[in-house]
């Protein structure tokens, strides 16, 4: 699917690894370069300094696992981005993405239900405009468990895949990835515990004949 620098886009901590921590850990194992941009900080008087570096922590240990070559913290507030300006925020992933040169990005659904997700699809897609000397040649959205599901179901706010990553030989780590973070984590039938994650896997592996995936939504695909 992809063979150079792959940025993943991340609203909040956990997102990359829900949505492709499978993914990352293939491509780092095959010595492709990945780099993780989390987009925001709790906002100041929600969520304390002291928790804002847990979960930081908590990414870091999570990305040494999955072999991440680089996570970049930018500090939007969380979760207030529908207050921020749009411009504002395609200008600091676009930034991004011209000094890594990335050829690949992963993004969040632009259906999720939670606002910061939509917010980021639309700025993402603004940033990696086909214009310039520098085009981003791939672009694919993510699922992410309790917000992409939690969506409504009906046209293009569904996520419907149509590309899959066996992750069958990699599902470990990311499981343990998602371990280090344990204050996102949740109790099952919680849509973000173990159990559900391990299921979600097999379930969009059994779809096309894997026993794990991660699956996606191509939305730009130049593949010559």
């Amino acid at each position: 699917m992809t063979n150079k620098n792959t940025l993943i886009i991340a609203p909040h901590p956990d997102d990359e690894v829900l949505g492709c921590g499978g993914f990352i850990k293939k491509l780092t194992l095959g010595s492709i370069p990945v780099t993780v941009l989390i987009m925001t900080r709790g906002k100041r008087g929600k969520y304390s300094d002291e928790k804002i570096e847990r979960v930081r922590e908590e990414a870091l240990n999570a990305h040494k696992i999955l072999g991440v070559n680089r996570t970049i913290f930018l500090d939007f507030p969380a979760p207030d981005l529908d207050i921020i300006s749009m411009a504002e925020i395609a200008e600091s992933i676009y930034k991004v993405i011209r000094e890594l040169n990335a050829v690949t990005i992963f993004i969040p659904h632009k259906g999720d239900i939670h606002h910061d997700h939509k917010v980021i699809f639309n700025a993402s897609m603004v940033a990696a405009r086909p214009v310039g000397r520098h085009i981003v040649r791939q672009v694919f959205a993510y699922e992410t468990l309790s917000e992409t599901e939690w969506a409504i179901p009906l046209g293009d706010e569904y996520f419907v895949p149509n590309s899959y990553v066996d992750i069958t030989d990699v599902f470990s780590y990311k499981l343990d990835a998602m371990k280090c973070y344990q204050s996102q984590l949740r109790e099952f039938p919680n849509p973000r515990s173990l159990e559900t994650i391990s299921a979600l896997s097999q379930f969009r592996g059994s779809t096309v004949g894997l026993n794990r995936a991660e699956a996606f939504v191509a939305i730009r695909n130049i593949i010559y």
